[in-house]
């Protein structure tokens, strides 16, 4: 049976746009059978060329694009967000309930889900860590890891919860940040803390930067073989496994034949 999606997005970067397109390609080829029923987009039209351009691709495939404006929200709410998350939600819950999908996917969707739209569906988000990793932003999941003197670090697919980044998890591939290219990067910053490099050279640093470029490599792979197992039969977001499965082996075969 094909896999229905929902795919939520800003939109905003080559990242968010990468994984869209991915996904796409495997549809097209045959490699995943799944239909993406709708995107959700927390952006309207003219609030980025990133997010237009998206908007464009979607609709040139014939998808659905289903709008409602963050932004536009925090300034009818006086800039306030957090008090009003719900009544937000509520709203997207309603724009989205004449579709019919299996599984929601959150790629590069820029909001923190309320319960009122966690329960209308099952949402599949992506976190840039192990599954007994950091949790937080990924910038500050990178932070942890220089810290922490991590050896390795990865990303997981997860189920959305009412407990942020700790719902049930689905699939992860582990990502080594030592060896080649990474040993001298290691070296150069001696007994720095992570808080005293964010402090002195900020994201800018080369070991903050390759950290980040090993794990979004692999993310939009990920995602990719987490959809192709649910469209097999072999992992359901309805009912996750006890232990996530590790797909590093299917993720770095991918990535050497592109």
């Amino acid at each position: 049976m094909t896999l229905r999606l929902g795919w939520f997005t800003a939109g905003r970067g080559p990242g968010s746009r990468g994984m869209f397109e991915r996904t796409l390609t495997a549809i097209d080829d045959g490699s995943l059978d799944a239909s993406i029923e709708f995107v959700f987009m927390q952006r309207e039209r003219g609030e980025g060329e990133g997010s237009d351009g998206f908007i464009d691709l979607a609709e040139s495939r014939g998808i659905p694009v289903e709008n409602h404006s963050s932004l536009r929200f925090r300034r009818e709410h006086g800039g306030d967000f957090a008090s009003h998350r719900e009544e937000y939600d509520a709203q997207v819950a309603e724009i989205i309930a004449p579709y019919n999908v299996d599984a929601c996917v959150l790629a590069g969707y820029l909001l923190i889900l309320s319960p009122v739209l966690i329960a209308t569906s099952t949402f599949v988000n992506l976190h840039p860590a192990l599954p007994d990793g950091p949790v937080g932003l990924w910038q500050q999941v990178i932070w942890k890891l220089i810290d922490q003197r991590a050896t390795e670090t990865g990303n997981m697919t997860l189920i959305v919860t009412n407990d942020l980044d700790r719902g049930p998890q689905l699939t992860y591939d582990r990502v080594p940040i030592t060896g080649d290219g990474f040993d001298a990067l290691w070296d150069a910053i001696g007994v720095w803390t992570g808080p005293e490099l964010k402090e002195s050279a900020g994201e800018d640093h080369p070991l903050f930067s390759a950290i980040r470029a090993a794990g979004v490599r692999r993310e939009p792979v990920l995602l990719l073989e987490t959809l192709k197992a649910m469209a097999q039969g072999t992992l359901s977001a309805a009912n996750p496994p006890k232990t996530p499965i590790d797909l590093t082996d299917p993720v770095e075969a991918a990535l050497r034949s592109l």
